[in-house]
C-alpha cells in the first residue's frame, strides 16, 4: 500500500493571526491625509491581499500619495513597522491554532505583508519554530487573488495543494486559496467582512481559530 500523500496547513497573517488589517488602513489612510489627497471609495478593500510592489503602485498612481510606488512602500513599511513595535494585536485562538496544526502537520503562512513585517511578527508571536516555511507575495509574480503565494508554499512544503488546507479572511485571500485548489476555511473579519463571492469559495466558514481543529482539518481532507 502506498504511503499516505503529504499535507499541510497554510495560514494568511493579516486578519487571521493578527488584528492588523485596520493598522494598514489606518497607516495608508494617514499617508494620504498628510500629503492633502482625499481617500477613494473602495481603495480599503481593493489593497487587501495585493502584494507590496501592487498596493505601493495603487497607492502613488489611484490615491496619489506623494512619491513612486518604492517611496511609498518605505515609507508605509516603516510606520507598520513602529505601529508593531508599540503594540501587535492578536487575533484570539492565533497562537494556540497554530501550534496545534504544528503538532499534527507541517504548517505555512501565506502573507501579502512584506518579509520585514512577516518576519517580525513570527518572532514576536514565538511562532518561528512552528512554521516550517513563510511566502509573501512580493516574492512571486502576482499577489492575491491570484494563486502565486499558496502555489509556492505548496511547493516549498512538498505538498499538492489539493492537500493542503488554507485559512484565509479576506475576499482576495479566499479567492487566491481556492484558485489555487486548496481546501479553504474562512475566518472572516468582522471589520472587513469578505464578499459574498469570495466566502461562497470556502469548503467551511468558522467563527474564530479556536474552531480550526484537527478533527475539522482531517474531515477536509476527506471530503
Amino acid at each position: 500500500m502506498a504511503p499516505p500523500a503529504p499535507t499541510a496547513v497554510v495560514f494568511d497573517m493579516d486578519g487571521v493571526l493578527t488584528d492588523t488589517e485596520t493598522i494598514w488602513d489606518e497607516v495608508r489612510r494617514a499617508l494620504a491625509a498628510e500629503d492633502g489627497v482625499p481617500w477613494p471609495e473602495g481603495a480599503t478593500e481593493a489593497m487587501m491581499g495585493m502584494s507590496t510592489p501592487e498596493w505601493s503602485a495603487f497607492m502613488a498612481t489611484t490615491v496619489g500619495v506623494r512619491g513612486d510606488a518604492q517611496e511609498v512602500a518605505e515609507r508605509t513599511i516603516g510606520a507598520m513597522a513602529a505601529r508593531y513595535r508599540e503594540h501587535l494585536p492578536t487575533l484570539p485562538g492565533a497562537e494556540a491554532a497554530v501550534r496545534r496544526m504544528a503538532a499534527r502537520w507541517p504548517v505555512g503562512v501565506t502573507s501579502s505583508s512584506p518579509r520585514r513585517l512577516i518576519d517580525t511578527t513570527l518572532d514576536t508571536l514565538g511562532l518561528t519554530g512552528s512554521i516550517a516555511v513563510s511566502v509573501s507575495t512580493e516574492e512571486v509574480a502576482r499577489g492575491k487573488p491570484a494563486p502565486d503565494g499558496y502555489l509556492r508554499t505548496c511547493e516549498l512544503l512538498g505538498v499538492d495543494p489539493g492537500r493542503a488546507v488554507a485559512i484565509e479572511d479576506s475576499s482576495n485571500g479566499l479567492r487566491s486559496a481556492a484558485a489555487a485548489g486548496m481546501r479553504v476555511v474562512a475566518v472572516p473579519h468582522e471589520a472587513f467582512p469578505p464578499a459574498a463571492d469570495a466566502l461562497a469559495l470556502a469548503h467551511v466558514r468558522v467563527g474564530s481559530l479556536d474552531e480550526v481543529t484537527v478533527g475539522l482539518v482531517e474531515r477536509l481532507l476527506r471530503s
